[in-house]
């Protein structure tokens, strides 16, 4: 979307090349009535260097009939574009049609009660490196300028970093346009200007018809109908999400032609369309991650296929699994070679029309050199989880701090129930009754203390993945190599403030040929419970990792936001105070979702072909969607509340039930800091509720979420109303925190703990030993639990994809714009949004001392011990690469 260091993109599109650019220049702006620049844009915006010049903009009336006033527009081209019809432009340049400009007057004209007749002039090519200028003929009577139309008359696409005009040679009186500087309310916008605003809102919408082309900026909704390529393969069908069967979020639509196979099902053909103010800037477009996306992860595996070939499935012991940190695998001459060249060139997209190439151009940060020779090996980073203790994910401490301190931290739930009893179908799924009596946890808890005791002191804890994925369990077993079970996870909350695991249950429903099956697990007294035990273990955590990924990450911030995006682009003016508030945390999230389509998500992608659920994968998202999600649980305080890790007090604060619980201590000062800086911005531009009530542009966007984004729940009662101060500032604050804390709590984190795979696998191959009792199956494991355990978790393949996913899933572009670390020029255009902006990024500076400071706490167990992995996912700075902290703007990776 936006870099403060790239301007405004023009593109030379047929009807796509008309451009608004705003103006901060009206003197007669009151102070009481905050105004800013109208700053549309037309294609790719890009926030320009500073702030424009207020209270300049109102020419002054000389006696002659015109004023003579001369423009300068400032440009960059794109970087590491070449050009073919560079030569064509360059003429164009000479003889001054490179850009046209309009003047648009901020006044309506007295005599008509219409808007005042533009003043055009193209614009020449001076000696200064992209650098034009223009003269124009102003009427005296014009007024204010209100806009520049910018029209572009180029073969190639530009970059319009600001526009100056200066009146007569008086350069004193020069005033410049910055691109998306200043907002305006509604109902405050310049009389001459209010029609363009509505003509640029009723562009952004468009007709809802055709196929959307690459320098389109039009916004409209459509179903999940493109994940599946049934005319390419029959078994790539997949079911359209959105809609009764299967409620979901709306995507952007893109208008491309159904299948023959599925009329339901849109065609995959070429890229995914996003629309062009959404696009990646040139840094991100270049950086690793980007292009590694773009290239299609999920042609990794032939890739690959070669290296593994003549190879065991699985590893053979762990010290195998090690040595993919410490000595890799050696690539045959072709792929290093490929590797090598492509890692000297940037990082740069490599041809994915061979394997060759798709290694090289996919995985390039992990190809590394052997020492004293030329030969290439693929050697993986070690996680940081790894590096500081080697043998943490073997214990149950670990297992039970990484539920409060992990990458999904955000699952765990106080119980408040108990028996605990399924809420599913008996008659389809078997006896609802928990294999996890009480007779079972008092057994394993280390106090004198009953289980209905321990409820209520708010000591024992539940992961629940039991009714959510037992419907799944037979169909998931009908894939080769992949099994699954229903499971709940209870733990204990000790004096010392750390969870204890005390059992798990593992069931699989009942079917026509077969009973229910269901057995806890404890840590047993002898080392066949032990093993069992670890077993069980490893179970959970495919299933933690499987929602984390699909529901945690993919669901509840990529796709849940794509609505708020598109609505806030269909009704909502770029001059609009919301919009400019929003717009930073909207930045290359429609990219990247469009880039998982394509890759990640689609059928016999990553996600299928590594994660458990295979081809139910966004089935079960839809699921979780359908059962779970609600905007207002989706506020931090709201979430913790709702799981039982909070309990709101008479005033109005949180008492958490886990005091050491860094997600939610740390994410609380972060939510706090954003929801102060929300509320200072808000009442600055607004000064009454009554305001916000007659705000019909705050109104339609709002409304448009709810019936249109998310149209599936739009009937639902607890959607919150944005008729007050409060109101809106309390749904601005969760859509900030969930594309900025939320995001950052539980992406940026994958490598440090999923880059050892043993500890979050993301698949589960075998059976547990004890489920059928098989001689054979029995022999082994008591024999060698350890290749059981070995020949459960994923494949070579599997384990070596997913490590390559996470690392580029976690790493930062060297672009990334973190909270409280870039003003908006709109921002910086008025004083006191300018303090309100500098208190904020203070206050996030002070968020990473405290962070520095808990981290360093010996008595916070959670965070601070030998071996453990400080928490740092919510510190808010980061620098580029893998660093497992950070918390930028938006979803941008």
């Amino acid at each position: 979307m936006i870099h403060p260091n790239q301007p405004l993109a023009l593109s030379a599109a047929k009807n796509a090349s008309t451009v608004v650019v705003g103006s901060p220049l009206l003197a007669a702006s009151p102070a009481s009535s905050p105004a800013a620049a109208c700053c549309s844009s037309q294609l790719q915006q890009r926030r320009a260097a500073g702030p424009g010049r207020r209270g300049a903009g109102r020419l002054a009336a000389p006696r002659c009939s015109t004023i003579e006033q001369a423009a300068g527009v400032s440009s960059a081209p794109p970087i590491g574009v070449v050009y073919a019809a560079r030569g064509i432009d360059d003429l164009t340049d000479l003889i001054g049609k490179t850009l046209l400009l309009e003047l648009v007057s901020s006044e309506l004209d007295p005599r008509t009660g219409k808007e005042k007749e533009t003043v055009s002039a193209f614009v020449h090519r001076t000696m200064k490196q992209d650098t034009y200028e223009a003269e124009f003929a102003v009427p005296a009577t014009f007024g204010p300028v209100g806009a520049v139309l910018v029209e572009n008359e180029h073969h190639r696409e530009m970059f319009v970093k600001e526009i100056r005009l200066v009146t007569g040679a008086d350069d004193s009186s020069a005033v410049t346009f910055d691109c998306n500087s200043w907002s305006y309310l509604p109902a405050q916008t310049p009389k001459g200007i209010e029609a363009l605003r509505k003509k640029e809102l009723e562009t952004l919408r468009g007709d809802g018809t055709g196929e959307r082309k690459f320098f389109d900026r039009v916004y409209d909704y459509d179903v999940y109908n493109d994940l599946g390529d049934p005319d390419f393969k029959i078994k790539h069908l997949r079911p359209v999400l959105g809609g009764d069967e299967h409620p979901y979020p709306r995507r952007c639509r893109t208008g491309r032609p159904h299948t023959e196979i599925d009329p339901r099902t849109e065609k995959r053909r070429g890229p995914v369309y996003v629309p062009r103010d959404e696009q990646f800037s040139d840094v991100k477009g270049m950086t690793f991650s980007a292009t590694t996306l773009r290239s299609g992860l999920h042609a990794m595996l032939p890739a690959l296929e070669p290296l593994l070939a003549n190879q065991e499935l699985r590893f053979p012991h762990f010290p195998a699994i090690d040595g993919l940190y410490s000595v890799g695998i050696p690539l045959p001459a072709q792929l290093a070679a490929a590797g090598a060249a492509t890692a000297a060139a940037g990082g740069a997209a490599a041809s994915s029309s061979t394997s060759t190439n798709i290694v090289g151009g996919v995985i390039p940060r992990l190809v590394r050199m052997i020492e004293d020779t030329t030969d290439h090996v693929l050697r993986f980073d070690v996680p940081e989880m790894f590096e500081r203790d080697r043998f943490s994910w073997f214990r149950d401490e670990e297992f039970a701090r990484q539920v409060l301190a992990g990458v999904n931290p955000i699952c765990i739930q106080l119980l408040t129930e108990f028996p605990i009893v399924s809420k599913l179908d008996p008659e389809v799924y078997g006896p609802p009754e928990s294999a996890l009596t009480k007779e079972l946890l008092e057994s394993q808890i280390v106090e004198s203390v009953t289980v209905e005791e321990a409820m209520a002191q708010r000591r024992l804890f539940i992961l629940d993945y039991h009714d959510v994925f037992l419907p799944y369990v037979h169909r998931v077993r009908e894939r080769p190599e992949t099994t699954l079970y229903g499971s709940r996870t209870v733990f204990f909350l000790t004096g010392a403030g750390t969870l204890s695991p005390l059992a798990i249950e593992l069931a699989r429903p009942q079917s026509p040929t077969r009973p229910q099956w269901r057995r806890a697990f404890v840590h047993g007294p002898d080392a066949t419970a032990s093993w069992l035990w670890k077993l069980a273990k490893a179970h959970v955590l495919s299933h933690d990792t499987g929602y984390h990924q699909l529901v945690s990450h993919w669901l509840r911030t990529h796709c849940c936001v794509e609505p708020y995006i598109i609505a806030a682009n269909r009704q909502l003016s770029r001059m609009h105070p919301v919009h400019r508030l929003l717009h930073p945390h909207f930045r290359y999230t429609m990219e990247i979702n469009a880039l998982a389509r394509e890759s990640l998500i689609n059928a016999d992608g990553i996600i299928e072909e590594s994660f458990w659920p295979g081809r139910y994968a966004m089935e079960l998202s839809s699921v979780a969607y359908a059962a779970t999600w609600r905007f207002d649980a989706e506020a931090l305080p709201e979430d913790l509340v709702r799981r039982g890790l909070a309990v709101r007090q008479e005033d109005g604060e949180l008492e958490l039930t886990i005091k050491d619980y860094p997600y939610a201590n740390d994410g609380l000062l972060v939510w706090n800091s954003i929801k102060q800086w929300a509320s200072d911005y808000i009442d600055f531009y607004y000064k009454s509720d009554e305001e916000v009530a007659c705000d019909e542009e705050v109104r339609a966007w709002w409304e448009e979420v709810r019936t249109k984004g998310h149209a599936d729940k739009k009937d639902e009662p607890w959607w919150p109303a944005v008729d007050t101060r409060d109101g809106l500032i309390g749904v601005l604050t969760t859509i900030m925190w969930v594309t900025s804390g939320h995001h950052a709590a539980v992406n940026f984190g994958q490598y440090h703990y999923g880059g050892y795979f043993p500890n979050r696998p993301t698949v589960m191959r075998k059976n547990m030993p004890v489920e059928e009792n098989k001689e054979e199956v029995m022999k082994k494991f008591m024999e060698m639990p350890e290749h059981v355990l070995l020949d459960t978790m994923p494949s070579k393949m599997q384990a070596i994809t997913i490590m390559a996913t996470l690392d580029i899933l976690s790493s930062h572009s060297p672009d990334e714009e973190y909270m409280g670390e870039h003003a908006e020029p709109a921002w910086l255009a008025e004083p006191r949004v300018k303090a309100a902006f500098e208190r904020f990024a203070g206050r996030m500076k002070e968020i990473e001392g405290i962070v520095d400071e808990r981290n360093n706490d010996p008595e916070l167990r959670n965070r601070c011990g030998a071996g453990i992995v400080p928490y740092e996912l919510l510190k808010p700075f980061s620098t580029p690469g893998v660093t497992g902290r950070g918390i930028p703007n938006s979803i941008s990776i």
